[in-house]
């Protein structure tokens, strides 16, 4: 979603500086690890997302960078400042609440002003910057509005023209568009990355919301159980996924479980037991080396199973099955195949010509195919 980047980017510079160091950082609440010695660092400007499943740790590990929580080991740097003990209003962050916390009783203008107003800075200055920041977030014609006289994004505005107006170095978003309706948090997104852009303020973000992490982040984060399963870019993470968690957690995937029988260059060779105890044989592209008979998992992306009447040729990796569910979305049709093993294999057919009637139809036939190279193995 982002323009075009430097070919360099920071997380792969060795001599850039990061902007947020988390070192082996655990919070426990009772005997419950919230979050269980995570270490991660963020680079100046960076749209950097937390994303998991309610309870996996990513909003207590959001509130001990914003230092509402202290952690019980490891230490949190910002700018290369050790900030662990610091209280909130010592730390050059802001937070924006998924709830925007607005004071209903002032004016949009009042609201954005009031952290400037509590710092005690000159009114003048006040006045220009909160005129300059509404006018960045489009709202400087509702200045004397009160909160309940706006749409529910108009105030997600307010609330992040108010973070952004004391120019902190790290804003903080805690689920910030969940309180808005799907098309409205779409067209959302592009505005929050844009103003991020321009402002060169960088942005950490948590949510649960997989397409919103894709859709907005320079890099992310995929938390369980207090833990960080995988960083990367949203690419990296989606096509590349390091363990079945990530793998099945972002997006669709399909699985299959087997050993690997051979190695040939990059080229694995795994086999999967059916039900009848025929074997399949797959073949995936691994760039490291693993020994015959070690399990593995195959994932492929249903957008990367091709579905049709006619065997897909040799070389490819091939299954044949029964279609038992198709759902029509417009752009594309998903189909559920069951196959050999007993298993449902997604496909999906991109719907490139206008037809009312599907080319493939329930209770059909059909070959699944998909190229080496569009599979990963997993070894966790």
């Amino acid at each position: 979603m982002a323009g075009p980047r430097p070919e360099l980017e920071a997380w792969q510079d060795p001599t850039a500086a990061p902007l947020v160091e988390i070192n082996g950082v655990t919070k426990t609440f009772g005997s419950h690890y919230a979050v269980d010695d995570v270490s991660l660092t963020i680079f100046p400007g960076e749209f950097f997302s937390l994303l998991g499943a309610s309870g996996c740790g990513k909003s207590t590990l959001l509130r001990v960078l914003a230092g509402f929580e202290r952690p019980d080991k490891g230490r949190v740097l910002i700018g290369g400042e050790d900030v662990t003990d610091l209280p909130p209003y010592r730390r050059p962050v802001n937070m924006m609440f998924q709830s925007y916390a607005l004071f209903p009783h002032l004016t949009v203008a009042d609201n954005v002003a009031f952290g400037l107003r509590q710092e005690r800075i000159p009114r003048g200055e006040i006045r220009q910057r909160v005129e300059d920041m509404l006018k960045l977030v489009r709202l400087n014609e509702f200045a004397r509005r009160k909160p309940d006289q706006l749409s529910g994004g108009q105030r997600q505005r307010v609330a992040l023209a108010r973070s952004l107006v004391k120019h902190p170095k790290l804003l903080l978003l805690d689920e910030p568009l969940g309180a808005l309706d799907r098309k409205l948090r779409e067209h959302t997104q592009f505005e929050l990355v844009n103003i991020q852009e321009r402002l060169g303020i960088t942005f950490i973000m948590v949510t649960h919301d997989q397409e919103e992490a894709m859709t907005m982040s320079t890099r992310m984060a995929v938390m369980n159980e207090g833990r960080i399963r995988q960083i990367g870019t949203p690419s990296e993470i989606y096509e590349f996924p390091s363990n079945r968690f990530v793998a099945g957690f972002i997006g669709a995937v399909n699985q299959f479980e087997g050993r690997v029988v051979e190695q040939q260059d990059d080229l694995l060779l795994v086999h999967v037991d059916d039900s009848e105890g025929d074997a399949a044989e797959l073949r995936v592209r691994s760039s490291q080396a693993v020994a015959p008979g070690t399990p593995v998992v195959v994932a492929v992306r249903p957008e990367k199973v091709r579905i049709g009447t006619t065997e897909p040729p040799a070389g490819d990796n091939r299954l044949h099955g029964r279609i038992e569910e198709i759902a029509y979305l417009g752009d594309v049709s998903i189909y559920h195949v069951r196959v050999p093993d007993g298993s449902l294999i997604e496909a999906q057919l991109t719907n490139r010509a206008r037809r009312a009637a599907a080319p493939l139809t329930w209770g059909d036939e059909a070959w699944l195919g998909w190229n080496s190279e569009d599979a990963v193995a997993l070894l966790e």
